[in-house]
């Protein structure tokens, strides 16, 4: 067995976390709480769970949290978790689109530090107000980009980085699912993402396409300059756009595409990942992320798989949990995720610097950044036309 690398600065006690929504019945919030406890760097310690007094009190009993740190309002919960010697260090925001600038402002307002599900807001504007007040505020504000955090996403960026396509000369990213084939935005249950209010204005772009554009930047480590976007409804009617296609200008003229729907029969999360340079390609697919296709010209196609050495750049390594052959998933990134941020909060707390290049977790400039590619794509799609995106507003 090998020795697992774990190169992060280590830590005296576990970080206290606090969660806002997430309660009973909410996937993302037991996703978000299965991460911080794997990372083993958080104790989950209070809850705004519910804007439903009772399902709140329920949820955090389930949670196992104590009573008086069950609350119904989180600004209730940012004035007393900051009055508290024992209160959390920072907060996880796992609610509908609309609240997380509001939520994100009454903590940071009291020093607490940020974990925001993504997208980070429902506008541009409202994006670029919350992060001219997280530099006020000087706290660490993360988004909850997790696929980034897969091993084998972060081998390769590191390969990219270190030469091995040469240049880049084509980028495509794709993410299907069909779970909305059915949904329509009528009835009392229909979900809030179809809720232009609570959701925003677009639907599957700003759900799973943000997904799709951060991972294509990160690993690429190139900007989207430019969008041609097309919606479309391919499942039942609604009124926001389920599928898209796009075309991407990346920096440098590179080329690219986006594909995501929400309707793609038979898919469930069908994200899949090519980057194309001047030497070779890389393919990555979340429902296979244990591996890396690397296809060079004039060679064999060589698999990598995740695990220490044969192939596997050093400094991803340090996410490492399992040896090869013991499989890591989903799971494994969202604590990766989760224990990168809580490296990141305690420094800050400390008052320490971080060796450069340690961490990689997405920031709010990612989410800044999410939400510009969104209101483009909604404009190219009005105009048929393309849209820059570093200029929309």
């Amino acid at each position: 067995m090998h020795k697992i690398i774990q190169d992060f600065p280590p830590a005296s006690r576990r970080l206290r976390l606090g969660f806002v929504g997430g309660g009973q019945g909410a996937l993302i919030g037991e996703v978000h709480a299965s991460g911080a406890r794997l990372s083993n760097r958080w104790d989950i310690v209070a809850g705004a769970l519910s804007s439903n007094p009772q399902r709140a009190k329920a949820s955090g009993q389930a949670w196992m949290l104590d009573d008086d740190r069950i609350y119904n309002d989180y600004r209730d919960m940012a004035q007393k978790e900051a009055a508290r010697a024992d209160g959390i260090e920072a907060v996880s925001i796992v609610t509908p689109n609309h609240l997380h600038a509001p939520i994100a402002k009454a903590f940071m307002d009291v020093g607490i530090d940020i974990i925001s599900d993504k997208p980070l807001t429902t506008t541009l504007k409202e994006a670029q107000s919350l992060a001219k007040a997280q530099a006020r505020a000087g706290v660490v504000f993360g988004v909850t980009y997790a696929y980034s955090a897969h091993v084998m996403v972060r081998q390769a960026q590191a390969m990219v980085r270190r030469g091995d396509l040469g240049d880049i000369r084509q980028i495509h990213v794709e993410y299907f699912q069909d779970w909305a084939m059915d949904v329509t935005d009528q009835g009392d249950d229909a979900p809030w993402r179809l809720d232009v209010a609570q959701n925003g204005p677009s639907f599957t772009v700003g759900d799973i396409g943000t997904h799709a554009e951060h991972l294509a930047r990160f690993v690429s480590g190139l900007n989207v300059e430019a969008v041609r976007a097309d919606f479309h409804v391919t499942g039942k009617p609604k009124a926001l756009e389920d599928t898209a296609f796009m075309q991407l200008r990346f920096e440098g003229g590179v080329p690219g595409t986006l594909m995501v729907s929400q309707t793609m029969a038979g898919s469930q999360c069908g994200l899949r990942l090519r980057v194309c340079g001047s030497k070779a390609s890389l393919e990555w697919l979340q429902e296979q992320p244990e591996v890396l296709h690397l296809r060079a010209i004039g060679a064999p196609e060589q698999i990598i798989s995740r695990g220490h050495d044969a192939g596997m750049i050093a400094d991803t390594q340090r996410l490492l949990r399992m040896p090869r052959g013991h499989p890591e998933a989903l799971t494994d990134a969202w604590a990766n995720l989760y224990l990168e941020l809580a490296v990141a909060i305690q420094a800050r707390r400390e008052g320490r610097e971080l060796p450069k290049d340690l961490l990689a977790y997405p920031t709010i400039a990612d989410g800044v950044e999410g939400m510009r590619f969104v209101e483009a794509a909604i404009a190219s799609n009005a105009t048929d036309a393309w849209v820059s995106c570093t200029q929309s507003t």
